[in-house]
C-alpha cells in the first residue's frame, strides 16, 4: 500500500496536479480504523454472545466439547492445525449459527445507485441513503428462526445454503465482508480452546441477555462469568 500510494504521489507530482484525495495520511487513516473497528469490534461481539449462548444451551455446550476432544486435546500440548479445523463440523455450526442469530453490526447503511422498486407501491428513490437490517434479515426463510439451533448448518439441513439471501452477516455482492473466512475460523478456534480449556458460569440476571448497541449488539450484561480452569 505504501509504494502504491507513493508512485501516485510521485506521478502527481510530476503531471503538476494534486495527488488523488484517497493518498492522505487522513483518507487512509480512516480507512485503517474501519478495518480495525470492523475486525475488533465484531469480533468482541461475537465471542460474547458465543459465551451466552452456551451458557444457556447445555446440551449444545456438551455436543461441542466432544466433538473437539475427539479431535484435539490441550493435554497434546499442539495448536490445532487447520486441518484439525476443518474437522470440527458442529463446533462451525455453532459459531455460524451465533453470527445468525446475534449479527454483530446489526444494519449497514447502502446509497441507491438508481431508482429501485422495493414493493409494487413504493420505489427507493435514486440518491437516498438505505438502512437494511442484517438482524431481522437473520429471522426470515429460516426453520424457526429464533431458537438456537447450530444443526440448521448441518449438512443435513443447509439452511445456510436454503436462505442464503437471509444469512447477510457478511453482506452480499461485490461488498462481501472480505475477512468472513478468518473470522469463522477465529470464532471457531476460540469456542474450540475455551469450552476445552475452561468450565464456565454466567452470573445471570433478569435482564442480562438484552441487546445493547455499542454500536455492534452485546448483552446487557457483558456476559459477566466464573471461570475454573478444566485442564493443567
Amino acid at each position: 500500500m505504501q509504494d502504491i500510494v507513493r508512485l501516485e504521489t510521485e506521478a502527481a507530482a510530476e503531471s503538476g496536479i494534486p495527488p488523488p484525495p484517497h493518498t492522505s495520511t487522513a483518507e487512509i487513516g480512516a480507512h485503517l480504523f474501519d478495518f480495525l473497528f470492523a475486525a475488533q469490534d465484531a469480533s468482541t461481539s461475537s465471542l460474547l454472545w458465543a459465551v451466552a449462548l452456551l451458557d444457556s444451551h447445555q446440551e449444545i455446550l456438551a455436543k461441542v466439547r466432544r466433538e473437539v476432544a475427539s479431535i484435539w486435546s490441550p493435554e497434546s500440548s499442539t495448536s490445532i492445525t487447520a486441518d484439525q479445523l476443518r474437522e470440527m463440523k458442529y463446533t462451525e455450526a455453532v459459531a455460524r449459527e451465533v453470527l445468525r442469530i446475534r449479527a454483530p453490526a446489526t444494519l449497514v447503511p447502502h446509497l441507491a445507485g438508481k431508482d429501485f422498486p422495493l414493493t409494487d407501491t413504493y420505489t427507493i428513490p435514486k440518491g437516498a441513503i438505505v438502512f437494511p437490517s442484517v438482524y431481522e434479515s437473520s429471522f426470515q426463510g429460516f426453520v424457526e428462526p429464533y431458537r438456537f439451533d447450530p444443526n440448521r448448518f448441518m449438512d443435513e439441513r443447509q439452511e445456510d445454503r436454503v436462505y442464503k439471501k437471509n444469512f447477510l452477516v457478511f453482506g452480499a455482492g461485490a461488498h462481501q465482508c472480505v475477512g468472513q473466512r478468518y473470522a469463522i475460523n477465529h470464532l471457531v478456534l476460540f469456542i474450540a480452546m475455551f469450552t476445552s480449556l475452561m468450565d464456565f458460569k454466567r452470573h445471570r440476571s433478569d435482564d442480562c441477555d438484552e441487546i445493547v448497541y455499542v454500536p455492534t449488539i452485546c448483552p446487557k450484561d457483558d456476559c459477566k462469568v466464573s471461570l475454573l480452569q478444566r485442564c493443567a
